[in-house]
């Protein structure tokens, strides 16, 4: 889910796929998809046996395949024939395998945990919440393969978009940044293991794995908080960026993305461990295993993030009002905006 963060909090991005025209067009790319979601899942339950959670999972990533592709052509706003002539195989084929099925099948383990933990159960009531989950990832997977497609259009229309989110700049930031970026992995391991690890004080296995959740989620976005500012100040104390951010921006940053990403990556592995693996909850070897996982997931996405923001400054990517949309942008802005004034007074 790294690209969904990168559409949110690089400015870039986030200018390309928030204008208004695109948001209207975005609207119809979400709603036409869960439609024929629905009408897929009315078939499907008569053909095969969704109660099935591998099943239900292989329909739901099918699903988000041909829509991923068919809403990046949108997005793109091209013939295929196009397409396929100016993008490389291997970005279409990121575009259906992991931004169509395996997207779709994170988001489809995503509902079915949040519906479990909150006691309907997928598999005493499988129909509900197998069509909610294949409607929902289906929608999402619309939405951000078409997000993708648009900012692959103005990309080729010369409009500089200095990260593209398929991943290429997180693997090359691995290999030109493994001394700095380690420890904020390294920490995030211990600490989600640590956080992980309270769920054995609660015998009930929802309130287990809720506890676990809300541990991780905290810890784990805090930590991608710090790492924010450690990618963003590489040659600098990164506690100077927490100082000098307001406590309100500070606390956006902490919901979104860390918060909110934590808690997702959190419950896609619970599913998988009470859905795939048939557990009757995430007991504490899989919390801990879990936890860590997903924290030091975190911790390098945040640096990550913060890395790319930096490469955009230095490369001069001009901001707009419409970026107060996004929260990591904002204080930035009012920041800048601050020295501007400040700059000028002394003039």
């Amino acid at each position: 889910m790294l690209h969904r963060m990168a559409l949110r909090v690089l400015p870039s991005l986030s200018l390309a796929v928030t204008e208004d025209a695109v948001r209207k067009q975005k609207r119809w790319v979400m709603f036409v998809p869960g439609l024929v979601a629905f009408g897929i899942y009315r078939l499907a339950k008569h053909l095969v046996p969704v109660t099935e959670p591998v099943v239900l999972l292989l329909v739901s990533g099918m699903v988000g395949l041909l829509t991923a592709l068919v809403a990046y052509r949108v997005g793109r706003a091209s013939r295929w024939a196009q397409v396929l002539r100016e993008d490389r195989r291997g970005l279409l084929t990121w575009m259906a395998g992991w931004i169509g099925f395996v997207y779709a099948v994170q988001l489809s383990l995503l509902v079915l945990a949040l519906l479990w933990l909150v006691g309907y159960d997928y598999l005493k009531h499988p129909d509900g919440p197998a069509l909610m989950a294949i409607i929902i990832s289906c929608t999402a997977v619309a939405r951000d393969a078409f997000e993708i497609g648009h900012v692959r259009k103005v990309s080729l229309m010369g409009r500089p978009c200095p990260t593209f989110p398929n991943g290429l700049a997180l693997r090359s930031l691995l290999t030109s940044h493994t001394t700095m970026v380690g420890p904020w992995i390294a920490s995030g391991l211990m600490v989600g293991a640590a956080g992980a690890s309270l769920g054995a004080l609660v015998d009930h296995p929802q309130a287990a794995t809720l506890v676990q959740v809300s541990t991780v989620t905290v810890l784990a976005g805090g930590l991608a908080l710090c790492a924010y500012f450690g990618g963003l100040r590489p040659s600098g104390p990164w506690m100077a960026g927490l100082m000098e951010t307001k406590p309100a921006e500070l606390l956006k940053y902490w919901w979104w993305p860390g918060l909110a990403f934590a808690s997702t990556y959190y419950l896609v592995l619970a599913g998988v461990v009470i859905f795939l693996l048939k557990q009757p909850g995430v007991s504490t070897p899989y919390a801990v295993c879990g936890g860590s996982l997903v924290a030091g997931l975190m911790a390098l996405y945040g640096y990550y993030l913060g890395h790319r923001r930096q490469v955009e400054e230095r490369q001069g990517v001009s901001l707009s009002p419409s970026l107060l949309r996004c929260p990591f942008v904002m204080g930035i802005i009012s920041k800048s905006s601050g020295a501007a004034a400040v700059g000028a007074s002394k003039g």
